[in-house]
């Protein structure tokens, strides 16, 4: 069977396109083998932020005579916590399937895609053809080969999101975006939790201003960290999780009852036929793109994770936009030196655009750079949420703003603003004059901006 276009994988890249295609009144094929709407609806950003949010309610009713609020002893059902969080995922994922239905002419395939030719796939017993092809099949936890693990029956993002229990002791291996979330969410709901993380820092893509303050924002809630760790051997043989690890040129263990491996993805590129297909890989598996997402075979195209690049559901629906702009609209865009916004989901955010402190000394480029604590923000200090501050780097040539960090109470939402401001090409000095709304987080812009100096 032939169709005008095949999207393999249902993401959030990859299902809008679909839809969207098809109701232009393309034959589209779609190719899921598991729950449409990918890792995020799924596995990650959707049921980690709906246990996000029960972890939070948790911690501000045990921490409530800090405002002058009495409570009795506080305690989590997590099975009503699991029960809530896949009454959301389940709306969701019924939404998508709904609009996948409504599509007269976009066929969903159950089951795995895998090319025997540049332009045909398997699907079960059936070959398909088609003359555009997507790819974009996302990644899924990559568990380091550290003896023993396997025999501990570690738990991953999504399997940790089933534990009808609340852990004694957390173990979690990997100090980045997803072992720092899961760590706090399971301090918060009363589990001991040791983070055991290779690198000198936490989120090692950050500066090591913001990386020690976020570290010290969850040390003060009882988050244990092991770092510049090299974990040599599990051992989950006694009924608990025992894990070696060498630092400083010691050897070290620490025993827990739950062992969550955070520590990376592998793309899900694996018996896919890429090489029937002419689609090359590179050492890690991702699919080779160019700044178009053409994969160098004509008429296929990678997106989302499995292409690489910055791993985010915002950045998936990015590439979607940017395909569509290309081949519907007949523009000539690119994903390469897209602006970057993304936030880690702690408490304090970590809300980050652009580039970094780090990566902007490196450029050569004469600076700027302000920084603001949330300390002296009207209305963190109202909230009694004044942990954390706010960067911004500024290129001195032009005023633009390079980058921006905002760790603290609503960081992610607050460094939109400054996003925006990248996407507008505005100079930082508009926020200078600006009026903001009192009593606002926003408002620490106003120190933010008059903060500002130039740097050596």
């Amino acid at each position: 069977m032939k169709f005008d276009a095949i999207i393999i994988g249902s993401g959030q890249g990859g299902n809008p396109l679909a839809f969207r295609l098809a109701e232009r009144g393309w034959n589209v094929a779609l190719i899921e083998q598991a729950y449409l709407g990918g890792t995020c609806v799924n596995t990650g950003c959707t049921p980690t932020k709906t246990m996000i949010a029960s972890a939070q309610v948790a911690h501000y009713a045990r921490d409530a005579k800090r405002w002058g609020v009495n409570v009795g002893p506080v305690s989590v059902d997590m099975n009503v916590v699991l029960a809530r969080k896949t009454k959301v995922v389940e709306q969701l994922r019924n939404g998508n399937e709904h609009k996948a239905a409504q599509q007269r002419t976009l066929r969903l395939y159950r089951t795995r895609g895998r090319f025997v030719a540049p332009h045909s796939i398997q699907v079960g017993d059936e070959i398909i053809e088609g003359e555009r092809i997507f790819i974009d099949t996302g990644t899924r936890p990559d568990a380091p080969p550290i003896p023993g693990l396997d025999k501990a029956r570690y738990l991953t993002n999504a399997t940790i999101m089933e534990l009808r229990e609340v852990p004694e002791h957390l173990l979690i291996l990997g100090g980045g975006y997803i072992g720092l979330e899961f760590g706090q969410m399971f301090r918060r709901f009363g589990s001991r939790v040791t983070v055991i993380h290779s690198g000198e820092q936490l989120v090692q893509r950050e500066d090591a201003d913001v990386a020690a303050a976020l570290q010290q924002a969850l040390e003060a809630e009882g988050v244990e960290f092991r770092l510049n760790a090299q974990t040599t051997k599990v051992d989950g043989s006694s009924g608990r999780i025992t894990v070696t690890f060498t630092s400083s040129g010691k050897s070290e263990t620490v025993t827990g009852t739950h062992i969550l491996c955070a520590t990376g993805r592998h793309p899900n590129t694996d018996d896919m036929g890429l090489d029937k297909a002419g689609v090359s890989t590179d050492f890690h598996g991702y699919i080779r793109v160019n700044g178009r997402m053409e994969t160098g075979v004509p008429g296929i195209w990678a997106l989302g994770d499995v292409k690489g690049g910055p791993a985010f559901t915002h950045i998936s629906y990015n590439d979607y936009q940017i395909l569509w702009a290309n081949i519907i609209e007949e523009k000539n865009l690119s994903i390469e030196n897209r602006y970057l916004p993304y936030s880690l989901f702690t408490d304090p955010q970590l809300g980050r655009v652009g580039i970094t402190e780090k990566e902007a000394r490196a450029s050569g480029k004469k600076l700027k750079i302000g920084t603001y604590p949330m300390s002296s923000v009207a209305r963190a200090i109202e909230r009694d949420e004044t942990v954390g501050f706010m960067k911004i780097i500024i290129d001195a040539s032009n005023d633009r703003i390079l980058g921006a960090s905002i760790l603290g109470s609503e960081g992610g939402e607050l460094v939109q603003i400054l996003g925006a401001m990248i996407l507008a090409d505005a100079p930082y000095t508009i926020l200078k004059g600006a009026v903001y709304i009192h009593p606002t987080l926003a408002e620490g812009f106003f120190g933010l901006m008059e903060s500002v100096q130039p740097v050596n």
